[in-house]
């Protein structure tokens, strides 16, 4: 008998011929192949979103700081908000030491037990509350009158209590941080 001569092997991942010489993959294996995260969720994708997300960040506390009006929060957008903030950053006012004074006097009725002592921080601090309360209230009558003088019928409302708030602040603590000298003279006033 004759031998016949064996079949060529063909690998299954061959073409050769008309055929695909492989089995016809199922509906749930084609579905697995294609799956992947939507974001790639590896390490170094994680460590680039967060710099990124940190350099945005810092990005944005410099503007915010520098008072750009791209990275302000819209409680302080604007020309006659700066204006505002410029006017109050020109000045003193006895709301920048309320904070400390306050700090002081618990310290001092803490630490000390005289209560003389006490007695009198306390109407001291009081008193000082006042004094803050009367500067506030001319600030913003000031404000609203120097506002209205410069920019017209167009003047925004509640002008008068955001320079009032920025009063209480210290000068170091406000945000955006102040673009004017103490003494100075803020831009577009008369």
């Amino acid at each position: 008998m004759a031998k016949t001569p064996p079949a060529p092997e063909t690998a299954p991942d061959a073409e050769a011929g008309p055929g695909k010489n492989r089995p016809t993959p199922s509906r749930a294996e084609q579905e697995a192949a294609r799956k992947r995260p939507l974001v790639p969720d590896t390490k170094e994708a994680r460590a680039r979103a967060k710099a990124d997300l940190a350099a945005q960040r810092e990005k944005a506390r410099i503007g915010m700081a520098a008072g750009d009006d791209k990275y302000l929060p819209v409680r302080d957008k604007g020309p006659q908000r700066k204006f505002v903030r410029d006017l109050v950053d020109a000045g003193w006012h006895a709301g920048e030491l309320l904070m400390p004074l306050m700090l002081l006097v618990i310290l001092l009725v803490t630490v000390v037990p005289n209560q003389a002592i006490a007695a009198y921080a306390f109407a001291g601090l009081w008193l000082f509350i006042v004094l803050t309360v009367g500067d506030m209230i001319l600030t913003s009558a000031r404000i609203k009158k120097l506002a209205r003088a410069t920019f017209g019928d167009r003047t925004e409302k509640g002008l008068g209590w955001y320079g009032a708030m920025r009063t209480i602040q210290m000068r170091f603590m406000r945000l955006p941080k102040p673009q004017v000298k103490r003494g100075g003279r803020p831009a577009g006033s008369r």
